[in-house]
Protein backbone atom coordinates (compact mmCIF):
# COMPACT_ATOMS: atom_id res chain seq x y z
CA UNK A 1 0.00 0.00 0.00
CA UNK A 2 1.54 3.64 -1.03
CA UNK A 3 1.80 6.62 1.14
CA UNK A 4 -2.12 7.75 0.02
CA UNK A 5 -3.49 4.82 0.55
CA UNK A 6 -2.31 4.65 4.33
CA UNK A 7 -3.05 8.20 4.66
CA UNK A 8 -6.47 7.80 3.53
CA UNK A 9 -7.18 5.58 6.01
CA UNK A 10 -5.72 6.58 8.75
CA UNK A 11 -8.30 9.69 7.88
CA UNK A 12 -11.11 7.37 7.75
CA UNK A 13 -10.26 6.06 11.05
CA UNK A 14 -9.37 9.20 12.50
CA UNK A 15 -13.45 10.34 11.24
CA UNK A 16 -15.25 7.13 12.85
CA UNK A 17 -13.88 7.46 15.76
CA UNK A 18 -14.64 11.56 16.30
CA UNK A 19 -18.02 10.61 15.41
CA UNK A 20 -18.38 7.95 17.18
CA UNK A 21 -18.32 9.64 20.12
CA UNK A 22 -20.21 12.69 19.20
CA UNK A 23 -24.11 13.07 19.98
CA UNK A 24 -23.62 10.98 23.32
CA UNK A 25 -24.42 12.95 26.55
CA UNK A 26 -22.49 12.33 29.11
CA UNK A 27 -23.81 10.67 31.93
CA UNK A 28 -25.43 12.78 35.52
CA UNK A 29 -22.19 11.04 37.32
CA UNK A 30 -19.77 12.92 34.71
CA UNK A 31 -21.50 16.27 35.10
CA UNK A 32 -21.46 16.21 38.76
CA UNK A 33 -18.57 18.38 38.75
CA UNK A 34 -17.64 21.95 40.79
CA UNK A 35 -18.52 25.19 39.28
CA UNK A 36 -14.60 26.45 40.06
CA UNK A 37 -13.16 23.33 38.58
CA UNK A 38 -15.67 23.53 35.11
CA UNK A 39 -13.54 23.38 31.70
CA UNK A 40 -15.42 25.49 28.78
CA UNK A 41 -16.55 22.97 26.08
CA UNK A 42 -18.43 25.26 23.50
CA UNK A 43 -18.36 28.76 22.56
CA UNK A 44 -20.57 31.81 24.13
CA UNK A 45 -24.24 31.82 23.55
CA UNK A 46 -24.05 27.62 22.98
CA UNK A 47 -27.44 26.28 23.34
CA UNK A 48 -28.01 23.27 25.79
CA UNK A 49 -29.16 21.10 23.37
CA UNK A 50 -25.76 21.91 21.07
CA UNK A 51 -24.01 21.19 24.05
CA UNK A 52 -25.09 17.90 24.74
CA UNK A 53 -24.79 17.01 21.30
CA UNK A 54 -21.29 17.97 21.20
CA UNK A 55 -20.83 15.48 24.52
CA UNK A 56 -20.92 18.33 26.92
CA UNK A 57 -22.29 18.82 30.01
CA UNK A 58 -24.30 22.00 30.57
CA UNK A 59 -25.64 23.64 33.71
CA UNK A 60 -26.36 27.32 33.67
CA UNK A 61 -27.46 27.67 37.36
CA UNK A 62 -24.12 29.42 38.43
CA UNK A 63 -23.35 32.55 36.87
CA UNK A 64 -19.64 33.08 36.03
CA UNK A 65 -18.72 30.26 35.09
CA UNK A 66 -18.66 27.82 31.94
CA UNK A 67 -22.16 26.36 31.12
CA UNK A 68 -21.01 24.33 28.68
CA UNK A 69 -18.06 22.34 29.95
CA UNK A 70 -16.41 19.07 29.89
CA UNK A 71 -17.51 16.11 31.49
CA UNK A 72 -15.40 13.97 33.82
CA UNK A 73 -13.91 10.69 32.32
CA UNK A 74 -16.35 7.98 32.62
CA UNK A 75 -15.42 5.24 35.48
CA UNK A 76 -14.57 2.07 34.63
CA UNK A 77 -14.14 -1.85 36.38
CA UNK A 78 -13.16 -5.02 35.38
CA UNK A 79 -15.44 -7.94 36.31
CA UNK A 80 -15.60 -11.09 36.07
CA UNK A 81 -18.99 -12.30 34.23
CA UNK A 82 -21.17 -14.22 36.50
CA UNK A 83 -23.37 -15.64 33.32
CA UNK A 84 -21.73 -18.64 32.31
CA UNK A 85 -23.20 -17.93 28.37
CA UNK A 86 -21.11 -14.37 27.75
CA UNK A 87 -17.77 -15.95 28.77
CA UNK A 88 -14.89 -14.97 26.60
CA UNK A 89 -12.34 -18.10 26.36
CA UNK A 90 -8.71 -16.99 27.68
CA UNK A 91 -7.50 -20.36 28.16
CA UNK A 92 -7.38 -23.64 26.44
CA UNK A 93 -8.85 -27.25 27.95
CA UNK A 94 -7.25 -28.20 30.71
CA UNK A 95 -6.21 -24.93 31.60
CA UNK A 96 -4.86 -24.67 35.84
CA UNK A 97 -6.35 -21.76 37.63
CA UNK A 98 -3.13 -20.44 38.87
CA UNK A 99 -1.88 -20.21 34.82
CA UNK A 100 -5.28 -18.45 33.92
CA UNK A 101 -5.06 -16.27 36.61
CA UNK A 102 -1.12 -15.39 35.75
CA UNK A 103 -2.89 -14.73 32.17
CA UNK A 104 -4.89 -11.85 34.30
CA UNK A 105 -8.11 -13.91 33.36
CA UNK A 106 -11.17 -14.78 35.00
CA UNK A 107 -11.44 -18.86 36.16
CA UNK A 108 -14.19 -20.78 38.31
CA UNK A 109 -14.36 -24.36 37.45
CA UNK A 110 -18.13 -25.03 36.85
CA UNK A 111 -20.45 -25.51 34.83
CA UNK A 112 -19.31 -28.16 32.38
CA UNK A 113 -19.32 -26.99 28.29
CA UNK A 114 -18.19 -23.63 29.01
CA UNK A 115 -14.99 -21.66 29.56
CA UNK A 116 -13.27 -21.95 32.60
CA UNK A 117 -10.70 -19.49 32.29
CA UNK A 118 -12.37 -16.42 30.38
CA UNK A 119 -12.08 -12.74 30.00
CA UNK A 120 -13.07 -9.92 32.32
CA UNK A 121 -15.78 -7.25 31.10
CA UNK A 122 -15.43 -3.67 31.51
CA UNK A 123 -18.65 -2.17 33.16
CA UNK A 124 -19.35 1.49 34.16
CA UNK A 125 -19.47 2.05 37.76
CA UNK A 126 -21.83 4.44 39.49
CA UNK A 127 -21.76 7.89 40.75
Amino acid sequence: MDVKGICLLFGILAVVLISSTEGKPPSKCQCKIAARERRNCGPPGISAAECRKAGCCFNASVPGVPWCFTPKPKKVKKVCPADPRIRVNCGYPGITAKECLSRRCCFRAHPAGVPWCFYHRTVEEGC
